[in-house]
């Protein structure tokens, strides 16, 4: 490896010491007052992205698709795009940020934690050494809670923090042992010696186990079912902290999975453990989402619908796919939770316009032709898709093709909407095929019987969509149970506190006994 071959590592590497270095003049009071430290931020931010733009730029031109390691560190051409993603982020999330806490008290500690977390992320996605990864990946939880937990006076900030710190806690555990047995078997902490030796002898039962423990330290870190609790009860953060957790720092566990996807391929048993809870929470939170009436609650839930979704593409084998995924959620996320605020007036829009019932015959007929446009597509741009990935698009994106009853609208009008709706579906599968084209570095190898098992899963969904739609009134039991998400985190959250107990003052306790019976109330109002 010559010198040239290090230049983009070390590039890479500058956004995490600029982000550093904000932190450090945050922590060191270096700057003025709180407008001194917000410019420095966005200053250094700004840099950083840059920096970030013409390092992913060299490696997805120059690199063919080929990794430049130097020793701890890695950049791929998907890594490179990710760090660029991160810090467009972070910097968007921080000029709102000043602007949506200016007044507020504690800003200089917000600005450091946030400065930290990014740094963390960078060091995370750049890691080709298990005492980069773990380290990396446990600070950015560490740090998080600082603005998780900025209203500290909330209690229902202050248990979600707890309960995710339980789990992060768990997580960094399994992923210590899933460290060591693969040093011993390998002889090195490098992930890119892990993956040679993968290739070249397969996964012994160390490595086998090392891949389980893995996916199970994902599922804690990704707000999976049952552990999922914390990311809804976080609403209680300032809005940029969950744009910022949703849009960013709970895509992580994608990354990882992403990274470690040659040990996952010789790993049946992780793959189908991914491939279960994924589908699950992708399915049961989908139900939830359906219920629920606050707009950062829906959006809450449906990440962990997406978390679950992604989780579920790794499972399969369709990595290209699952880094898609990320980057798509990241931004749609991000402008959600920032422009939440318009929820308001886009809500009194819908109840002018009304509510029109969905027409029977395009509750049917839409995943028909969804499947027979997404497979079509597909064929077209030569990427060629199982089949059953194609069914699982198009039970997804069926709902495009909704259209309202004719007794509602005139037939023109039903014509136009099933235009746009099948015009949309066809653009989404188009970009996602022509994506694919992308020089990422990363190789699909798809499970088949698990995405066929896949496909009855999202099936499923769709019915109860369908059902919902057509007896809205018939359904009063299941509304109530997912209206409550099942009631899976209210067992996570004793089992929680009675591994872990945390102190209450008694206003605290008050707080919280307040809020559960409130939302007990609004429960049993809506069922």
């Amino acid at each position: 490896m010559n010198v040239s071959d290090l230049n983009p590592a070390w590039m890479a590497l500058l956004p995490a010491a600029l982000m550093g270095a904000a932190a450090l003049a945050g922590t060191l009071r270096l700057a003025g007052d709180d407008g001194s430290v917000w410019r420095s931020f966005v200053r250094l931010s700004g840099l950083a992205t840059l920096v970030s733009a013409v390092s992913a730029l060299g490696v997805l031109s120059g690199g063919q698709g080929r990794a430049v390691v130097d020793g701890v560190l890695a950049i791929t051409p998907f890594t490179a795009l990710t760090v660029l993603l991160v810090q467009a982020l972070g910097l968007v999330i921080g000029v709102f940020s000043s602007r949506y806490l200016d007044g507020e008290g504690g800003q200089r500690s917000y600005i450091v934690a946030l400065s930290a977390v990014l740094a963390a992320v960078h060091l995370l996605l750049l890691a080709d050494h298990w005492l980069i990864l773990i380290p990396a990946w446990a600070l950015v939880g560490i740090v998080l809670q600082r603005l998780l937990c900025f209203y500290a006076d909330r209690p229902f900030a202050l248990l979600a923090a707890h309960k995710k710190r339980l789990a992060d806690r768990l997580a960094d555990l399994l992923l210590v042992i899933a460290a060591a047995l693969c040093w011993h078997v390998v002889g090195s902490g490098s992930l890119s010696a892990l993956a040679q030796h993968v290739a070249a002898y397969g996964a012994s039962w160390p490595l086998q186990a090392a891949a389980v423990l893995l996916a199970l330290a994902v599922i804690l870190r990704t707000a999976l079912l049952p552990v999922h609790g914390w990311i809804i009860q976080v609403m209680e953060a300032p809005t940029p902290v969950s744009a910022l957790l949703h849009a960013g720092v709970v895509n992580l566990g994608g990354v990882v999975l992403i990274r470690f996807a040659p040990l996952l391929d010789v790993a049946p048993v992780a793959r189908w453990l991914l491939v279960i809870v994924g589908l699950a929470t992708a399915v049961l939170a989908g139900m939830v989402m359906l219920t629920r009436v606050s707009i950062k609650v829906r959006l809450a839930w449906s990440t962990v619908a997406q978390m679950g979704f992604m989780v579920l593409e790794c499972g399969l084998g369709l990595y290209m796919f699952a880094a898609l995924h990320l980057v798509g959620h990241s931004l749609y996320k991000a402008h959600s939770f920032l422009s939440a605020s318009g929820a308001v007036r886009d809500t009194r829009l819908r109840m002018l316009r009304g509510d029109s019932p969905v027409s029977l015959a395009s509750l049917l007929a839409a995943p028909l032709l969804a499947a027979a446009a997404v497979l079509s597509i597909n064929a077209a741009t030569g990427i060629h898709w199982p089949v059953w990935w194609g069914l699982v698009l198009a039970f997804a994106w069926a709902p495009l093709l909704w259209l309202p009853s004719m007794r509602q609208v005139t037939l023109s009008l039903a014509l136009w909407q099933g235009a746009a709706g099948l015009l949309a579906l066809a653009a989404l599968a188009l970009a996602a095929g022509l994506a694919h084209a992308l020089p990422l570095g990363l190789n699909d190898r798809p499970d088949h019987l698990a995405g066929l098992v896949s496909a009855c899963g999202m099936a499923l969904l769709y019915l109860c969509l369908v059902v919902l739609q057509t007896r809205p009134q018939a359904l009063a039991t299941w509304r109530r149970w997912s209206y409550a998400g099942f009631y899976l985190d209210e067992f996570y959250t004793r089992l929680a506190l009675h591994l872990w107990p945390t102190r209450w003052t008694p206003q605290d306790e008050a707080a919280a006994s307040r809020g559960l019976t409130a939302e007990r109330r609004i429960a049993a109002a809506r069922s």
